[in-house]
């Protein structure tokens, strides 16, 4: 049985047809398949062209679109504990980050209330195209980089009897970016590697500073490269900001290298570079 349509309802009225008729087949039911060792039901697309049967495809199911874009990792339990998180530090716990839209625009945002420069008039204008910025420098981020070279962590309150009226993404409060370098400025400082994990993009909202949450994301970022292999970390902080300093020292990060002076006459402040080596054995680096 087919269904019959005039061709001026498919086709502008501009185009002319010597066909006076089109014939399309009558959609049949989508039967359904199970994915091999997984035990979820998927659709089954079946395409047809010309009477024939061609290629078969497994769909995913909505439930399983839903994990793999709204799962914090790519590896399940094995990028951190029962419930994802890659370290805790007292009432927090960090994980990667969801590639959902809510909790990108929260990171976009808890990141440009740290790094945004207040200025005398329309300040809440620039605020926002640079929040803007940022969130579009993130999602190119995620969408360009292998889940292996790059992944933006975010800290968020474990306690569930908290907050329970907030939405998830709402309890992120500090954020992370890890990156799989290999400048040769900071290559010439570390020794055997030819690639390290870079820190950087630390933040936290001002009203959940000096409660352990740079400490949580430091500690997160150092699990990180132990699941990578990767034995060096490196970092850079201002020279004068002696409270991150203070924290990157705390965790094991030492100096190697500064910014000559010369960068402030060009209105610069001075960095300095920082890094700390993991206790990866060799065994472990020949994995890779």
């Amino acid at each position: 049985m087919a269904v019959l349509l005039r061709p001026s309802t498919l086709l502008p009225s501009s185009q002319s047809t010597t066909t006076s008729r089109l014939r399309f087949p009558v959609a049949t039911p989508l039967p359904r398949c199970r994915h091999g060792g997984a035990g979820k039901k998927s659709r089954l697309l079946v395409a047809r062209r010309r009477g024939r049967r061609d290629r078969v495809a497994c769909l995913p199911t909505k439930e399983e679109e839903e994990e793999e874009v709204g799962v914090a990792g790519d590896g399940g339990e094995e990028d951190g504990d029962e419930d994802g998180y890659l370290a805790r530090e007292g009432e927090w716990g960090v994980r990667r980050m969801g590639r959902v839209g809510e909790e990108m625009r929260r990171v976009a945002l808890v990141q440009a209330e740290a790094f945004h420069i207040p200025v005398a008039l329309f300040n809440d204008f620039f605020f926002d195209f640079f929040k803007a910025e940022v969130l579009s420098a993130l999602i190119y981020r995620v969408r360009n980089s292998p889940p292996d070279r790059y992944a933006c962590l975010v800290a968020e309150e474990v306690d569930a009897t908290s907050q329970i009226s907030e939405a998830p993404f709402e309890k992120i409060v500090g954020v992370v970016d890890c990156t799989v370098q290999n400048e040769a400025d900071i290559l010439k400082n570390l020794q055997g590697v030819d690639e390290y994990l870079y820190v950087s993009g630390i933040a936290v909202l001002p009203s959940f500073r000096r409660r352990k949450v740079g400490t949580a994301l430091l500690k997160a970022c150092e699990a990180l490269a132990l699941q990578w292999r990767h034995r060096f970390m490196a970092l850079r902080a201002y020279k004068d900001d002696d409270g991150a300093r203070g924290l990157y020292s705390k965790a094991g990060y030492r100096v190697v290298a500064k910014d000559p002076g010369w960068v402030t006459w060009v209105g610069r402040r001075r960095r300095v570079l920082m890094i700390k080596e993991l206790p990866i054995h060799e065994h472990h680096l020949e994995q890779q």
